[in-house]
């Protein structure tokens, strides 16, 4: 497929926020824990597919079913969980282990073979305490090898290539559904020119970690460079707070990626 067709949601919102009552309730001192010292119930691999089109850089995004299923009707990276059997010995939320159940949900979701070595880990993703699944999720990115999509019709509603600035716009006009870390992903990506020039990037950098937490609103999601991530009731949260930011602000469309730290 050559470019997104017109068959996507007709409209979306941000992620549904977490009632209020499922926020954990502020204690004077000593502030809780940050994500990162929960024990994750689990682990995950996610594909970041990428080929150079005629316009530009282009990532392969794969629509969920709309009716079961995690994520359901976003458009995402293909992946999965980390099974014991990618572990072969190790924690199962090991990099190792997860460049393993990246390739095999590859294969399994899209039909394509991905060499391991050519998969550059960038970045990885520790879940706010409160969210539904808590998979500690690590992204990787490779160029597109040779091979025919597959797209397993029990996983995968259509898979499309798109430039990231344009999924970003079609997010912002409420026509497709992206997850915090997928939309991320994307604008990271948007300014790349080239397949080379953003994996170039991703092998120069260390692998970053998003240890999220919303704010009291459940609107925003902060990362652990944010001055308000460890405030226990929220003032740090306002616009005119001092200190460095890094958060995603959800409260309406367009999203905003706040990241000065």
């Amino acid at each position: 497929m050559d470019a997104l067709n017109d068959q996507v949601p007709a409209s979306t919102a941000p992620p549904e926020a977490p009632p209020a009552a499922a926020v954990p309730t502020a204690t004077p001192a000593p502030p809780p824990a940050p994500p990162a010292a929960l024990p994750a119930l689990g682990a995950a691999a996610t594909v970041v597919l990428l080929r150079d089109g005629e316009l530009g850089l282009e990532v392969l995004l794969a629509e969920r079913p709309h009716d079961r299923g995690s994520f359901r009707g976003a458009w995402v990276f293909p992946g999965g969980a980390v099974d014991p059997a990618d572990a072969h010995g190790q924690t199962i939320d090991d990099v190792e282990s997860a460049r393993r159940a990246a390739v095999r949900e590859t294969r399994e979701e899209i039909g394509i073979e991905i060499d391991p070595g050519e998969l550059v880990a960038f970045s990885h993703w520790v879940p706010p305490m409160i969210a539904q699944k808590r998979l500690v999720t690590t992204f990787f990115a490779a160029r597109m090898p040779d091979g025919e999509l597959r797209p397993a019709p029990e996983e995968l509603v259509a898979v499309a290539w798109i430039r990231p600035a344009e999924a970003l716009d079609r997010h912002a006009a409420g026509a497709m559904t992206l997850w915090p870390p997928t939309w991320v992903t994307l604008h990271g990506l948007a300014a790349e020119r080239s397949v080379d020039a953003a994996l170039t990037r991703f092998r120069q950098r260390e692998l970053h970690r998003f240890a999220g937490r919303f704010d009291e609103a459940g609107t925003t999601i902060l990362w652990q460079e944010d001055a308000a991530y460890f405030a226990v009731d929220g003032a740090e949260h306002g616009a005119g707070a001092d200190g460095p930011r890094h958060r995603l602000v959800m409260t309406g469309l367009p999203w905003q990626y706040v990241s000065a730290f």
